[in-house]
């Protein structure tokens, strides 16, 4: 059984990367046009605080640090990607990454981690760190509902990156089982969402991804009349 759950672990830690990876071809684009567009940088903030707190999780919990090696490389990526908004962001879009990611990922980040390593133990300190992250999950992969909205009403999946999707399909599958098999409610239920909603929009994507479907908006997006975020703008 160790065996068996070292390799699931070790096939989620390198999906994981690939997810993370996976909207390299977006800030590519981001870094030619020199403008982040009308992608929104929520998404990386939040997954940001999300990789650190499961960093955290997995070095306090004994026998999880295919979970904290992971998330730490999560951590390092969504950094740039959220640095790189800072950069190319119009001044609304950088004030507002600005804001958030001094909340998020400076503020409730470090307030956390320093109650539960000062004023927290043991079991407690675990089970406190793996909600928190828990919840956190479900927001992050919940947050692609806003642009599966978009994509039913345009008719165009411009904003919905293929990958991303593909990504979290698999990533919340292979961590489901590896949640099952070491038991562990904390990272089954979110990622079972997250498989669930992944399935969802792998759906949406193969209804709405015709190109003939799409050239009006595409045209739109040219002339810029797209105004569209990525995500919704608040959680």
């Amino acid at each position: 059984m160790e065996n068996l759950v070292f390799i699931i672990g070790v096939i989620g830690n390198i999906i994981s990367i690939l997810m993370f990876l996976s909207p390299v071809g977006t800030f590519r684009r981001i870094v030619k046009n020199q403008s982040t567009e009308d992608f929104d940088s929520l998404p990386y903030i939040c997954t940001l605080l999300n990789s650190a707190l499961w960093t955290y999780y997995g070095l306090i919990k004994p026998g999880s640090y295919l979970v904290s090696t992971v998330n730490g490389f999560g951590v390092i990526v969504e950094i740039i990607y959220v640095a790189l908004f800072l950069l190319f962001a119009n001044p609304k879009m950088r004030k507002t990454t600005a804001i958030l990611a001094g909340v998020l990922n400076v503020g409730i980040l470090a307030t956390t981690l320093l109650y539960a390593q000062f004023l927290l133990h043991g079991e407690t300190k675990i089970n406190v760190i793996g909600f928190f992250s828990t919840c956190l999950n479900i927001v992050m992969y919940s947050s692609p509902l806003g642009v599966m909205t978009t994509v039913v009403t345009t008719k165009s999946v411009e904003y919905m990156p293929f990958l991303l999707s593909f990504f979290l399909f698999l990533n919340g599958g292979v961590w489901t089982l590896y949640a099952v098999l070491v038991a562990d409610w904390f990272l089954g239920v979110p990622n079972g969402m997250g498989c669930l909603l992944g399935a969802v929009q792998l759906v949406i994507y193969a209804i709405y991804r015709n190109p003939s479907s799409t050239q009006p908006i595409v045209e739109d997006l040219e002339q810029g009349s797209q105004t569209q975020p990525l995500l919704p703008p608040q959680l």
